[in-house]
């Protein structure tokens, strides 16, 4: 039963950080690289798909890093799977205090109600969700660790 724990938890943290990696390094290119007002309004859609989903992905990738971590605690790697929690903890607690801010206002914008500083809202958006995704990309390389 820990050995599918173990799985499930590192694939559902792999795959919110493949999402998330593609969000910084691929589609916020392809949206910025949209003609006239395509890439905003983009952004903006994304912003409320993405921004309905993801607190449920980080909420359940943190909770099945827990139980992992109580269940096995007297295993080894469980100090690598309660640090890796704490960097999901972490990512949380940076996205409700710098992203989801900006986000909530982005997934409002249209080309008629966006603010003059738009642009700089999404650059500062983007530099903090690098980091974010700097914070589970080690969360989940201590995951894939703690398998061995």
């Amino acid at each position: 039963m820990l050995s599918t724990l173990e799985v499930v938890t590192t694939v559902v943290v792999g795959l919110m950080v493949g999402v998330e990696f593609s969000v910084a390094f691929i589609m916020n290119r392809i949206l910025d690289a949209l003609p006239e007002d395509s890439g905003q309004l983009g952004h903006a859609h994304g912003g409320r798909m993405l921004g309905a989903l993801m607190p449920f992905w980080y909420i359940g990738s943190i909770v099945l890093s827990a139980i992992w971590a109580v269940a096995g605690w007297h295993h080894q790697g469980a100090g690598l799977v309660v640090t890796a929690a704490g960097l999901l903890i972490l990512s949380v607690v940076m996205s409700i205090l710098l992203l989801v801010p900006i986000n909530n206002r982005n997934k409002t914008w249209t080309p008629e109600n966006r603010p003059a500083d738009w642009k700089e809202q999404l650059h500062r958006w983007n530099r903090f969700h690098y980091i974010r995704v700097a914070v589970i990309v080690a969360a989940f390389t201590l995951l894939v660790a703690a398998l061995a």
